[in-house]
């Protein structure tokens, strides 16, 4: 896809130096400026972004401060691994995924057709079952024990979610001690963001399904990040686990040209760039905002369960795309699915 990598290798030759970077990026707002007319509308204050960090990293605000111009070095070489497509731990794509994602996104797939696919590929199946039948996904106190159940219980809508989230949980499993709490906590941030895009989509009369899988794509960009930044570590024979304020730079700094390129490994649809490149950079006036607002509205949420600093309500409902009424909604279900999901460990 020449134009993704032309868009990458603009994106790169804008960014500033790693140690200048100051605004984080994760809510874009911009889009939001009025008129002459009309009196200017608030953005996301960056701490909103700080406090997730904070949270994913589990340390003071203070930490993400400190002085990370040591890892000049190593900021440069994910970007370089990032520019040329060279990245050690970007997750490989699913066999079965592009057979999936032609199945969910016809009109016509019916309910045998999408057991057999799911049935040819063992571990997905394995992954699809625990997921069907954990608190997130769950309808009801009984045991999900097939696919075919799954699919007939959860519906074509709901074990489209169930797919996506199966495809995203392998690779966000922890896989060292110091990496674990980071896995177990950007996957909760991941399923919050993409019920609540999925939820808003409906709102909007969107895509549901695929709002569902694009709401995981910023989760794994993370948890991508956060391993790439360990393997640079190793290769330059740092033996210290990165430093917060390093990884919190990766992460604002890199997260969506992640995101865009996942994509476009993995061979997702052309929509699925365009709605990342709409939350990364909003238009004027644009339509297309349940990607973004499933972001502010999951991380607000996320982080307010958690017991964690988060945006105040006022603040919120200034911000997204949708009324006050359907908001509590979307919370509601949200709120529940993670309580539910249990309390952290």
């Amino acid at each position: 896809m020449p134009g993704f990598i032309s868009w990458v290798s603009g994106l790169f030759a804008k960014r500033q130096p790693a140690q200048t970077v100051q605004e984080t990026r994760l809510f874009n707002h911009a889009a939001n400026e009025p008129s002459a007319s009309e009196k200017p509308a608030p953005t996301p204050p960056p701490r909103l972004e700080e406090h997730l960090f904070c949270w994913l990293l589990d340390v003071q605000p203070a930490q993400l401060k400190k002085d990370a111009s040591r890892g000049d070095k190593i900021l440069a070489e994910l970007g370089h691994r990032l520019q040329t497509n060279s990245m050690e731990e970007l997750p490989r794509k699913p066999g079965t995924l592009p057979m999936l994602m032609r199945a969910l996104s016809a009109e016509t797939t019916d309910r045998k057709h999408l057991t057999d696919i799911i049935l040819s590929d063992p571990s997905l199946t394995d992954q699809l079952l625990q997921i069907a039948n954990s608190p997130q996904f769950k309808p009801g106190d009984y045991l999900i024990e097939s696919v075919d159940q799954a699919v007939f219980v959860l519906g074509l809508n709901g074990i489209r979610n169930v797919i996506a989230a199966a495809v995203m949980r392998p690779m966000m499993a922890a896989r060292n001690s110091s990496e674990a709490l980071f896995a177990q906590r950007a996957w909760r941030w991941g399923l919050t963001c993409a019920r609540s895009a999925e939820m808003i989509a409906r709102i909007h009369n969107d895509d549901t399904s695929a709002h569902f899988m694009v709401g995981l794509l910023p989760s794994l960009a993370y948890i991508t990040i956060r391993r790439e930044i360990a393997a640079i570590c190793r290769a330059q024979n740092i033996d210290s686990d990165p430093e917060p304020a390093l990884l919190r730079l990766a992460l604002a700094q890199y997260q969506w040209a992640t995101c865009q390129l996942l994509a476009n490994v993995w061979a997702l649809p052309p929509k699925y760039h365009a709605w990342l490149l709409s939350a990364e950079r909003p238009a004027p006036k644009q339509e297309n905002w349940p990607l973004l607002d499933g972001l502010l509205v999951g991380t607000r949420e996320v982080l307010r369960h958690a017991r964690q600093r988060n945006l105040a309500e006022e603040d919120l409902l200034k911000l997204v795309h949708i009324s006050p009424q359907q908001l509590d909604q979307v919370r509601a279900a949200v709120l529940t699915m993670l309580k539910e999901g249990g309390s952290e460990h």
